[in-house]
């Protein structure tokens, strides 16, 4: 590839800091009069979105609220709270929560300017134009969801969660308020935030994007000059600062550094995607009922291990970002930053194994299979991915010991 090509999908506006709320009510009537609001019902009481709620009803909006959003997000609630909205026919959705919020919002948005089912849309590319305008207002700092065109849902007749993928559902404008996530819980502040560094690390060590001349691109292309630097300093940022975010919650610079992470992995990994974590904590994840972070988390430095020789460069360029104090040969520099990761994901409490999720050896051909299924995201895995290797990838995982991927890479048949 090239070092000068590359590809970014953003929505037209974003607006990122302390008190960014405040722009809510004013950006969503530029749309019309109509704002719906998506909502997360335990934030739907909070001063901050009552407060957002009243500054749009005095510019005159007339407003509806739905904030009943499920976990998990069942499609039918999704195709419930679009029937609900269609009789509103609002002029702008504004998604205000977490990433199943935000996800809800996207579809909901879809389906207002499409027809349902919502599974005719499953996979990339298949929303056919434009949808209902969004305003997105993330209250965690990890799924990025407030800039990315991707949305994912349950759906009972598949065995895996399920995306829609489209720069269609990239929101219109994006308001980062790092105060929205200052009373976050610790479980959410772990998982959303290792997720947002999963983001940044599996879109910096995406295979290379290949075309940009081409009419139509995949939804995720790979990594490219562009988003590049926003993985690198997204990682650098989480690195630092979740830690300290965890520890002391009140702290506004980690608060405000994981608003930003979270923000420029989301702009990355939106374009260039994510790979072989995530590919895995779809089938890992419907069978254990296990938050999407604690199972990406786990995973990645398995992954990273596994890829280690493909990759070497990179993550030798990621340990200078962390300011390792690593020596050696450029594969010792590249082992010091797997293992930082991996003291990072300790140190924040994630379990040591997919064992410790509650993962056994007979799930092995179930997760092996369906991971490799995730094509998306397997197809732009540093290096070509067999189920020899997504096999070892998992043994070791699930033992809880990296020293099982020596030379996996290599022995694929």
């Amino acid at each position: 590839m090239s070092d000068h090509i590359g590809v970014l999908r953003l929505p037209r506006e974003v607006r990122f800091g302390f008190g960014a709320r405040t722009a809510v009510a004013g950006l969503a009537a530029a749309f019309g009069e109509r704002v719906a609001f998506v909502v997360d019902p335990f934030l739907a009481d909070t001063d901050d979105f009552r407060a957002v709620l009243t500054q749009a009803h005095d510019r005159g909006c007339r407003t509806e609220l739905l904030a009943d959003v499920p976990p998990e997000l069942p499609v039918a609630s999704v195709e419930t709270a679009a029937e609900a909205l269609r009789s509103f026919s609002p002029d702008v959705i504004v998604g205000y929560g977490g990433g199943s919020a935000l996800d809800a919002a996207k579809l909901v948005a879809l389906l207002l300017a499409h027809p349902a089912p919502l599974d005719r849309y499953y996979g990339e590319n298949a929303v056919p134009g434009p949808v209902t305008p969004l305003v997105a207002v993330p209250t965690t700092a990890g799924t990025g969801s407030e800039v990315t065109p991707v949305a994912v849902v349950s759906d009972p007749s598949r065995a895996v969660k399920v995306g829609v993928s489209s720069p269609h559902l990239i929101p219109a404008v994006a308001v980062v308020d790092p105060e929205l996530t200052m009373t976050a819980p610790a479980g959410v502040t772990t998982y959303a935030g290792i997720d947002a560094f999963v983001h940044a690390m599996e879109s910096f060590t995406a295979a290379p994007v290949a075309d940009v001349g081409a009419d139509r691109l995949p939804v995720f292309v790979g990594r490219d000059a562009l988003t590049e630097p926003l993985s690198l300093e997204a990682a650098r940022l989480i690195h630092r600062s979740l830690p300290v975010a965890l520890a002391h919650p009140a702290d506004r610079r980690a608060r405000e550094e994981m608003s930003r992470a979270s923000l420029l992995a989301g702009m990355a990994f939106g374009s260039a995607g994510t790979h072989v974590s995530h590919a895995m904590q779809y089938p890992i994840g419907a069978l254990t009922h296990t938050p999407h972070g604690l199972g990406t988390g786990t995973l990645l430095p398995f992954v990273l291990q596994a890829f280690l020789p493909a990759i070497a460069d990179r993550l030798a360029v990621l340990g200078d970002a962390l300011a390792l104090d690593a020596e050696g040969d450029e594969l010792a520099r590249a082992q010091a930053a797997v293992d930082a990761i991996a003291e990072l994901c300790a140190r924040i409490g994630l379990p040591a194994s997919l064992a410790e999720l509650g993962v056994t050896e007979a799930d092995r051909e179930q997760v092996v299979t369906l991971s490799l299924q995730a094509r998306r995201l397997v197809d732009i895995a540093p290096s070509p991915v067999d189920e020899h290797l997504m096999g070892a990838i998992f043994d070791a995982a699930l033992a809880g010991d990296r020293s099982l991927l020596s030379g996996a890479l290599e022995a694929r048949r």
